[in-house]
């Protein structure tokens, strides 16, 4: 497969022409980490985008970021660090989850998935810190959209159309983003031995009360075993509750917390380095969902809706599960079976009006069931309209979001 790795906006326009006029399909890549999701491509070349790299500008005050999309994350995250700021959508990396601990995740192919994690509850999604970009059409035309200013409203709000395009509509060349202050401490609050329904309940309770919540989650027996955790609560399932911010506000929610779960069951308290040891785990899944052989789903629904979707899971395939996000989002590994579940999970979410993607299979799995939910008729046109909008020659990662797109 031919490698081409634009060191410009130009550049990158040059090779866009010209794969349209050719009509030679081209597979995105920032740094090759999240080359695992979708759907199987097999394109005639490879647009490397790692060389478009590099800090454009980054105003502090004004929390404002704007980078090449290329940029390792890690370098992004090290520079906000240094001035106690932070990615608030706490994105995560999924490099063991997809086998690609050698890649280097990027700041655009982070935000071209939507990568979010546990604070996603509080913080919003990463397209919501998403203020704007430069790309390339599959034209081959450059163009902009949005802003490098928090409060934007003019024209349409492309960002947030790009943010889990999964890279088939535009290539992107530089980003801008929403920075926020790091919070000065972090605690969770453990509740052990609740079943799953009373666990979720707990969790909206949480959720709903006003002491600012930041993650919620929620390990079964099963799950828990995996967890770090394991040793000090053997057994036990565990419900969490995250709290950030000035130490005396922790302290003061923290203890609004314990009263509001008295009764509810055995109350632990997780102080900083464990408390952020344990959200990696949850947001990265894979040492939570060990076994490579094993097909890996997530599952977004309403949190009601999740202990019931669960149990119709477990019951008709082998399979075993945790919550995040206050119950609206379910993690699943199910055992090696010709659809890797698929039937059984997508009935289990229908009746709620949620969606399930299939995150991790081998490729022959991931060619035969669609890896994202199935649309409805309308929608699907609608989205075969907006590909035509953009890439009308299909030259972006064709086929990785659904078939002809």
């Amino acid at each position: 497969m031919t490698s081409l790795r634009p060191e410009s906006l130009k550049d990158l326009q040059d090779i866009v022409i010209d794969a349209a006029a050719h009509g030679r399909p081209m597979e995105i890549r920032g740094g090759g980490s999240k080359r695992g999701l979708g759907q199987p491509t097999a394109p005639d070349s490879r647009l490397e985008l790692d060389g478009l790299s590099g800090i454009v500008s980054y105003d502090p005050a004004e929390l404002v970021l704007t980078a090449r999309a290329g940029t390792p994350l890690a370098e992004i995250e090290a520079l906000l660090a240094d001035k106690r700021q932070l990615l608030a959508f706490e994105p995560p990396t999924w490099r063991k989850l997809l086998g690609s601990d050698a890649r280097t995740p990027t700041l655009g192919g982070t935000l071209a998935c939507n990568m979010s994690g546990p604070r996603r509850i509080k913080a919003g999604a990463a397209r919501d810190h998403f203020l704007g970009f430069t790309a390339v059409n599959g034209f081959g035309e450059s163009f902009k959209a949005g802003g490098q200013v928090v409060k934007n409203v003019t024209g349409y709000d492309l960002s947030k159309l790009m943010a889990g395009s999964y890279g088939t509509l535009a290539a992107l060349a530089e980003v801008s983003i929403k920075v926020m202050p790091r919070h000065d401490e972090s605690r969770s609050l453990l509740i052990l031995g609740l079943d799953n329904e009373a666990a979720v309940a707990a969790l909206a309770d949480g959720l709903n009360a006003p002491h600012e919540v930041s993650a919620a989650a929620h390990l079964p027996p099963a799950i828990a075993a995996h967890s770090a955790l394991s040793a000090a609560f053997p057994g036990t399932p565990i419900t969490a509750l995250r709290l950030e911010g000035p130490p005396s506000s922790i302290a003061f929610r923290a203890q609004a917390l314990r009263e509001l779960f008295a009764a509810r069951g055995q109350l632990v308290d997780l102080q900083e380095a464990e408390s952020e040891r344990f959200w990696r785990e949850i947001s990265e899944v894979n040492d939570l969902l060990p076994g490579n052989d094993r097909a890996i789903w997530r599952l977004s629904l309403p949190p009601s809706a999740s202990p019931k979707a669960m149990a119709t899971v477990l019951r008709d395939i082998d399979a075993i599960g945790y919550y995040d996000w206050g119950g609206g989002l379910l993690w699943l590994s199910v055992a090696a079976q010709a659809d890797g579940g698929a039937a059984v999970i997508r009935a289990a979410v229908a009746s709620s009006g949620g969606h399930a993607t299939l995150v991790r299979a081998p490729d022959a799995l991931r060619a035969a069931v669609s890896a994202f939910q199935p649309q409805p008729a309308v929608l699907a046109a609608l989205t075969r309209r907006v590909k035509d909008s953009f890439d009308p020659k299909r030259i972006f990662n064709p086929g990785r979001l659904y078939q002809g797109m």
